[in-house]
């Protein structure tokens, strides 16, 4: 038997950490190895995530000093981080250093937004504060696994949720050439999106059976969306990004509208995202408008398309803690240790949730 693969997770108690250490509970190649949490050392990880206790054998928290001693230990290893914007990359900048002092090699896959910029000052732009390692921004690449074949970098920054639900809906209409270079996107995301620290835009009383948009044109992940797609398509294009909160607890909906530079039916948009995913073992091109609850809890995306004369519409379903996080992350650290990308990912959605 093959020897399975140490698998490290930072930003141990959040949404997409338990989602994480629920994917790799599962996983064929990868052995959970260590969870950081400074906030609880020594504590039950079973106590923070119940639903995963039976599966983690009474596992416990470690501090950033145990981590450092695997990342400096363990020859290999599979660095997930689920740490925060603005700490995880001074975290990850550490172990870094640490492996590269003792000779190990880890692979990061960082799900933060730390990594989705190919410069400090981009990243400081959007995020008004200074990048935690700017010398280690080369060593990643940033991109959805659908869209980028062999990274030239040991590393991946993952994209956000949002935004991997609207690349996955707006790089084919600007690659295939069919599209002016302006795309109006809607998106409506569940509260897990928001994260485990309740706040008025999560409590359940405010939120139950209410939809309304939010940080409308102005929202973060434009700027990452622009970047993205334009690295994946070849063509700089124009963003008018508009999310929503919508009442339920975890998935995605975006509806990405263009306008096309000569009329195309329903049917040839279709065929269209058929033939550019037909080696993309995660999405799906459907005949009929898409349904978050055919992929909620797994790692697949639905896409279908509209077309009336010329105007265009592509409609994407993502998971935002799976496909546009942890999921996404597996995928891409399956890649980084030459794995199949489905492997530990193949768990079709729950259905009736």
């Amino acid at each position: 038997m093959t020897q399975r693969i140490p698998a490290i997770v930072l930003g141990g108690t959040g949404y997409v950490s338990g989602e994480l250490l629920r994917l790799i509970a599962g996983h064929p190649q990868f052995e959970l190895a260590g969870v950081l949490s400074d906030s609880q050392p020594g504590e039950s990880i079973g106590k923070a995530f119940p639903h995963l206790a039976a599966v983690l054998d009474g596992a416990t928290f470690k501090s950033q000093v145990e981590i450092a001693q695997l990342v400096g230990t363990l020859p290999q290893s599979a660095l997930f981080s689920a740490a925060p914007h603005g700490a995880s990359a001074a975290l990850i900048d550490s172990l870094l250093t640490r492996a590269e002092t003792a000779g190990t090699r880890p692979r990061v896959v960082d799900i933060s937004a730390d990594f989705r910029y190919s410069t400090a000052a981009a990243y400081e732009a959007v995020y008004k504060h200074p990048h935690g390692a700017p010398a280690r921004l080369a060593q990643f690449s940033c991109a959805v696994p659908e869209h980028l074949g062999k990274p030239s970098t040991q590393h991946i920054g993952h994209p956000g949720c949002f935004s991997t639900a609207t690349l996955l809906a707006s790089v084919p209409l600007l690659a295939s050439g069919w599209v002016e270079p302006t795309l109006f996107v809607a998106a409506v995301t569940g509260s897990t999106g928001s994260g485990r620290k309740a706040t008025e835009s999560t409590h359940h009383p405010l939120r139950h059976s209410d939809l309304y948009s939010y940080n409308a044109l102005v929202h973060r992940h434009i700027p990452e969306i622009t970047a993205c797609a334009a690295a994946a398509s070849g063509v700089s294009a124009d963003f008018a990004f508009v999310p929503h909160s919508g009442p339920f607890a975890r998935g995605i909906h975006a509806t990405v509208q263009a306008t096309l530079k000569s009329p195309r039916d329903a049917k040839q948009v279709i065929g269209m995202l058929r033939d550019y995913y037909q080696h993309a073992p995660f999405v799906r091109v459907l005949d009929t408008a898409p349904r978050m609850k055919d992929i909620v809890a797994s790692n697949y995306a639905h896409l279908s398309a509209s077309a009336n004369g010329r105007t265009v519409a592509v409609m994407s379903v993502v998971d935002n803690l799976n496909k546009g996080a942890a999921g996404g992350a597996v995928q891409w650290m399956n890649r980084l240790f030459s794995l199949p990308e489905t492997t530990g990912l193949t768990a079709p959605a729950a259905g009736w949730t």
